[in-house]
């Protein structure tokens, strides 16, 4: 039976038609796990016994199921809050469905979590638009329970307090948190070290990504993605505050904008950078 190592580096990576040639390509890095997202339109419903198979082959472990939808936009701001997620009510109940069936697809292939942008929370005077989601949450969470696994919401929309608030008022045990310290500083939403100790109770699972701040003459736009170890993110400080507040659980990288070949020598320089920060936490604790 495989199992994880304590803080073990691994990566998201997306499927394709092909998942065992998607899993080699993350084995090429010398990692054994990951975080698989499923994109809109990627047919699953025959892809179980499939994708079971090339796991067990393979000897990879999936952390979690990552789920994206049709017609979601990152383009700016107010485009997020009007295409992302769950909170959209004309695509909410097509959405729900597509994540109640990649968590029947998460029980099959014996993965306890599934993850997802929830998109921008309502504000809380929006009192109609705030009990829609909190209600969607709940039937979410229900599901997934039933199926033995976590519904983790990615970080950065949102303020810290305003997640852990809306969070709390969902009010079940299985709503957890997949931590993107890149994603608070992306929508300038505070600093990702304040807001981890803000919400570290429910971490269940992190990514490492790095990022710039936004330019503040443009209230809506995103700040930009960065290589890992060359934004803002303080990479070292952020895997010994982890460590700090007892998480041990993957660390997976997140980089997906820039050319190929490029982008592979920043997988690459991410690895090095966290088993590094890793191995250098485990010293000074020796």
């Amino acid at each position: 039976m495989l199992g994880l190592e304590e803080l073990e580096v691994g990566l998201i990576f997306w499927a394709s038609d092909n998942l065992r040639d998607d899993v080699r390509a993350v084995k090429a890095y010398g990692l054994r796990a990951g975080q698989l997202g499923i994109q809109a339109g990627l047919e699953i419903e025959s892809a179980a016994e499939i994708w079971d198979r090339v796991l067990t082959d393979e000897h990879f472990i999936v952390t979690a199921l990552v789920c994206s939808f049709d017609g979601e936009s990152y383009t700016d701001i107010p485009t997020v809050a009007r295409t992302v997620g769950l909170v959209p009510p004309s695509s909410r109940a097509e959405r729900v469905a597509r994540l109640k069936a990649i968590s029947a697809l998460g029980r099959h292939l014996g993965i306890d979590c599934v993850a997802c942008h929830i998109g921008v929370i309502p504000p809380g005077h929006d009192a109609r638009s705030y009990s829609e989601v909190l209600d969607v949450t709940r039937e979410i969470c229900g599901f997934c329970q039933a199926n033995g696994q976590s519904f983790a919401l990615e970080t950065g929309q949102e303020p810290a307090k305003v997640l852990l608030r809306f969070i709390e008022e969902v009010d079940r045990a299985n709503l957890k948190i997949n931590f993107d310290p890149a994603n608070m500083i992306l929508y300038g939403t505070g600093d990702p070290l304040d807001a981890l100790d803000v919400l570290a109770k429910r971490v269940i699972s992190v990514h490492c990504k790095d990022a710039e701040w936004p330019d503040r003459a443009h209230p809506d736009a995103l700040g930009q993605e960065a290589p890992l170890g060359h934004g803002k993110v303080d990479i070292p400080a952020f895997i010994a505050k982890l460590k700090s507040n007892g998480y041990t659980g993957p660390l997976i990288i997140e980089r997906e904008q820039g050319e190929a070949r490029q982008r592979s020598a920043e997988m690459r320089e991410a690895i090095n950078l966290l088993r590094k920060a890793v191995s250098a936490g485990r010293a000074a604790a020796s």
